[in-house]
């Protein structure tokens, strides 16, 4: 029998995986503190000014409650902290601390060396069409009817 080709979507997910697994292997051998994807994926959401956990969800495509726990999580470790919102006396802006911001650079720099290792396997203008072709605007959502 023989073994459908993986579809387009599978693929990306494979390759999100292994960029995922890189980054947490190497960040916990250089001895930062243990965080899950989802925890990591929040640094990812985050902006300057400081973000809500409602915006987090919206961005991050999870629930408010899985992204409350991801974000009280890192508050526990240091990583994060929460202050009021000027703009809503309801909503707490969530940014990182120092350590949070420390780690988050390190992040960053990994993931350009693991990109290099990416490059290096599948050559660096293989590397720089997957990039240009993933940045160009995808559109709507098509609504389509598959035989």
């Amino acid at each position: 029998m023989t073994t459908p080709a993986r579809n387009l979507p599978q693929l990306l997910a494979e390759a999100k995986r292994w960029f995922d697994d890189a980054l947490l292997a190497s960040m916990r051998a250089a001895g930062e503190q243990p965080v899950t994807v989802g925890q990591a994926a929040v640094f990812a959401a985050l902006d300057d000014e400081g973000t809500t956990v409602s915006a987090l969800a919206r961005s991050m495509g999870v629930t408010r409650q899985t992204a409350h726990q991801a974000v009280h999580a890192l508050i526990g470790m240091g990583l994060l902290e929460q202050s009021p919102d000027p703009a809503s006396a309801r909503s707490r802006l969530i940014r990182p601390t120092a350590e949070g911001a420390r780690v988050h650079r390190r992040a960053q720099n990994t993931l350009r060396v693991i990109e290099g290792v990416l490059a290096e396997r599948i050559g660096s203008d293989a590397v720089a069409a997957l990039r240009e072709a993933l940045t160009v605007p995808p559109g709507e959502p098509p609504l389509v009817d598959a035989p």
